[in-house]
């Protein structure tokens, strides 16, 4: 006998000593064990989904819920902690990822909707315009805490792979998603300006 059966049965003897013998309770009891028990126990029995994602050019398998945020499969199933949590609702960045090469809030996508999508997070960020931007970032000094850096990093990356050449409105569209508690927003417009000064776009 299952957990769940065993105190199915408890609660029944209970509503057996305490109620009617056909009263309402006790109908609940007969209903909710002859309709409901096989189910839930099918559904504990059966555990989490299986799902497959492709980070940072590896394939993972992965047994969590469907609607699990990409964010915490990083984190706590890969140990890929560069990825931030922020606010939890996709309002200030620290958790952009690359998916297919666009600016995504890693919070508010569950996994299941990644599907065979690629995942690129900042340990994974690499080629022309990824080190052209790494590079900015420290001629412009633009760190101070740090903590939000990695999301404004991927997607300056993104803006810079899709236009090479953004001007001041194109840049403050991306990056306006983006926030940063130490103010270094015009170190980080600096920053992107010169990766575009520089032709490293693609």
């Amino acid at each position: 006998m299952s957990l769940l059966s065993h105190h199915l049965n408890n609660y029944k003897e209970f509503l057996n000593k305490n109620a009617p013998p056909f009263g309402v309770a006790h109908f609940f009891c007969l209903t909710l064990e002859m309709n409901c028990v096989k189910t839930i126990e099918m559904e504990f029995s059966a555990g989490d989904d299986m799902f497959k994602l492709r980070v940072n050019g590896k394939e993972h398998e992965l047994d969590v819920a469907p609607d699990t945020p990409l964010l915490w499969v990083l984190r706590d199933h890969l140990q890929l902690t560069g990825t931030k949590y922020g606010c939890g609702i996709g309002q200030c960045g620290a958790c952009t990822v690359h998916v297919d090469g666009k600016a995504m809030r890693a919070c508010q996508m569950p996994i299941a909707s990644v599907g065979k999508q690629s995942v690129t997070t900042i340990e994974g960020l690499q080629g022309a315009v990824a080190e052209a931007v790494f590079a900015a970032w420290v001629a412009e000094q633009v760190p101070q805490c740090g903590y939000c850096q990695p999301g404004q990093v991927m997607s300056a990356s993104a803006l810079l792979t899709q236009n090479p050449h953004p001007d001041d409105n194109a840049i403050t569209a991306a990056m306006e998603g983006n926030l940063c508690r130490c103010g270094t927003y015009q170190r980080i417009r600096r920053a992107i300006q010169r990766v575009a000064r520089q032709g490293k776009g693609v």
